[in-house]
């Protein structure tokens, strides 16, 4: 458990690091869920966030994201995000940093 909200998990597959994230992330679990998420950044290589298991996403998660691209740039992909979410990150132009797959 990372923060009131959400969970943050990480493991390494086939070279890639997969992080998973699940529950709510808002302004309360933000701050918590950021922490976790830069220190499971590897120095290179490539990252794949899974947010299947995100039940909700804020302006403050929405926040997490961008600063987790940020720090990750263009190693950084996104996939099996929820359908609400998807059509909330990509009214706000956030789906334009990500790669994004299913």
């Amino acid at each position: 458990m990372s923060g009131p909200g959400a969970r943050v998990e990480s493991c390494v597959r086939d070279g890639v690091t997969v992080i998973g994230i699940a529950g709510e992330l808002d302004g309360r679990s933000g701050p918590e869920v950021q922490r976790r998420l830069l220190a499971m950044l590897p120095e290179d290589g490539p990252v794949l966030l899974d947010m299947a298991g995100l039940t909700y996403l804020s302006s403050g998660g929405l926040r997490v994201l961008l600063l987790l691209h940020r720090a990750a740039g263009a190693r950084i992909a996104l996939a099996r995000v929820p359908p609400e979410i998807r059509a909330l990150m990509a009214a706000t132009g956030f789906l334009d940093f990500f790669t994004v797959t299913d």
